[in-house]
């Protein structure tokens, strides 16, 4: 993980049943319950990508819920992967989006 200041940028990488099965109104929703910003998408390869920012243990708790993962999906793999503003593409203004396919 990557942190600027008390602020920990994240990107991850969730494998498995994950697309099809409401997987990123899901991860939406957890990020906003959890006070992060950033965004998800599909990626052609079936996987789906989530780039988050927000505090070090919110950060946490938002992995542990990648892992299990919405009901109808089989998570496999979450990889993380530091991640800096840059990445993120448009600037992060607190909220959390759906992005487009990849």
């Amino acid at each position: 993980m990557s942190e600027d200041g008390n602020r920990i940028l994240l990107r991850t990488i969730v494998r498995g049943r994950v697309q099809g099965v409401g997987f990123r109104a899901w991860t939406q929703h957890q990020a906003q319950l959890h006070g992060l910003e950033g965004w998800v998408r599909n990626l052609r390869d079936g996987a789906v990508e989530a780039m988050l920012a927000g505090p070090g243990d919110r950060i946490e708790l938002m992995l542990k819920a990648l892992r299990e993962g919405p009901h109808g999906s089989r998570v496999e793999a979450v990889e993380e992967y530091p991640a800096n503003e840059a990445e993120f593409g448009d600037p992060i203004d607190g909220g959390f989006e759906i992005r487009r396919t990849a």
